[in-house]
């Protein structure tokens, strides 16, 4: 794995929107997510044309995207690269990626939702790509959420440690104030208190190398050429995470099944889902009874471990995840910890 060079203030970071134009239907949010970037981290903003671009003419361009995608890594002023928001159909840019030309020149790559197939992607070409807020939805929000969110994106990007041990923030929100609200300044819905990490099954200390994103989108790949090989789950601990579309319990146990079914969950050393964005207590408990009936009972992994309801994916604040870093579960002290930083 090449993982990037951290960034500093002063740096420049790349925007751009390699699926939805949210930042055309919605100016006044992007432009405050990109102060946010300004004020509380000292960077400094280089916009690529697709990242006013509106919504109907990025989704005519899938080759326009990729270019800016392109375009961002071989340009030596920019440090890193943060994408303005999700959307549905970034799938159809892969085929325009100048993955060579990207690997020559390893920056920093972050978002999540639908931006899974970008990180992803980019992680099996053998970069350490960042699950984690997108321009939008996470910068955007972030002076109306807990104070130890920005200080662990800083950790995760800026002043990276050894070893960097995961704490459940004191609060989150699974939705935001309408955009369209007068005089939006980031708002979200009142944070409610954290009801604790599930440790699901599994004893022991674990130890493998993160990879994952939201489980909607690594669904669009499945069966395409950017679908991970048999051998490439070998030693992973897999996070899945579920979009604001709330898919039904059932439905994310055909997914997960699906795991199982090509040989996935044979491979894996660990399972981290997501907290479920609006699920109710009774569908998380569901949620929660479902995880060990198909990995331990169905395809007889009963001692992977299994974490869930943590704090990455479509609530607010969210962990950065690193994919292409060693994760240590310990299932006896019921911690998360990072063994190597994920920028140079």
């Amino acid at each position: 794995m090449r993982k990037p060079p951290r960034l500093r203030p002063g740096d420049t970071v790349a925007t751009l929107s390699p699926s939805w134009g949210g930042p055309s239907r919605y100016p006044l949010v992007y432009e405050l997510g990109l102060r946010n970037l300004e004020r509380l981290f000292g960077l400094k903003i280089k916009e690529y044309p697709t990242a006013r671009m509106a919504d109907e003419e990025l989704y005519f361009n899938p080759k326009r995207r990729a270019e800016d995608i392109n375009a961002a890594f071989a340009d030596p002023e920019v440090g890193g690269i943060i994408a303005s928001i999700g959307g549905s159909e970034s799938v159809r840019i892969l085929p325009f990626l100048d993955l060579d030309a990207i690997k020559a020149h390893p920056k920093i790559l972050m978002g999540y939702s639908d931006t899974t197939t970008l990180t992803t992607t980019l992680n099996q070409a053998g970069l350490v790509t960042f699950n984690g807020p997108s321009v939008m939805a996470g910068f955007a929000q972030m002076r109306h959420l807990p104070g130890a969110f920005a200080e662990h994106v800083k950790s995760m990007l800026m002043e990276p440690a050894e070893t960097y041990e995961f704490s459940p923030y004191s609060g989150w929100a699974d939705r935001y104030v309408d955009w369209t609200t007068a005089g939006y300044d980031g708002e979200v819905a009142p944070l409610q208190a954290h009801d604790g990490w599930r440790w699901i099954q599994g004893e022991g200390v674990h130890e493998g190398v993160l990879f994952g994103g939201c489980i909607e989108v690594l669904e669009f790949l499945k069966a395409t050429p950017w679908w991970p090989a048999p051998e490439f789950w070998e030693g992973k601990i897999l996070f899945l995470e579920t979009s604001e579309e709330k898919p039904e319990v059932r439905n994310v146990e055909y997914m997960l099944r699906n795991y199982g079914s090509i040989g996935a969950l044979d491979r894996l050393s660990g399972l981290l889902v997501g907290r479920a964005r609006s699920y109710t207590p009774e569908e998380k408990e569901s949620l929660y009874a479902m995880l060990p009936r198909v990995v331990g009972f169905e395809f007889g992994r009963k001692e992977l471990p299994i974490v869930a309801n943590l704090d990455f994916g479509h609530t607010d604040p969210q962990f950065v995840m690193p994919l292409g870093i060693r994760i240590q579960l310990d299932c006896e002290a019921k911690r998360l910890r990072l063994l190597e930083p994920a920028v140079g």
